[in-house]
């Protein structure tokens, strides 16, 4: 289990496209299920995963704007009308 992690890591951190399917393949024989669904999971989405390797751009700002009015709005439920809503969205950006 450990080496396939961190050998997915490396994969990830150094972006080697080339390597998905021979860890893919390595995940799948390894028995180990959460392993196997797992890669399994990554094998269904197969092209965005090898493109996400590939490229240099991320959407992870993003989500993490996204997350970060989600966040907001959770906090708000119930308590205040839209226009406080707006005014805590733009006081915490």
């Amino acid at each position: 289990i450990r080496d396939l992690g961190r050998g997915f890591r490396q994969m990830v951190i150094e972006k080697v496209a080339e390597a998905f399917a021979q860890w893919s393949m390595c995940a799948q024989q390894s028995g180990i299920k959460e392993l196997v669904g797992f890669a399994d999971g990554l094998k269904k989405d197969r092209a965005a995963v090898v493109e996400a390797l590939r490229s240099e751009w991320s959407n992870g700002q993003t989500e993490g704007q996204i997350n970060r009015l989600k966040y907001l709005k959770r906090q708000m439920y119930g308590r205040a009308k839209f226009d406080l809503l707006k005014a805590r969205v733009l006081h915490a950006a």
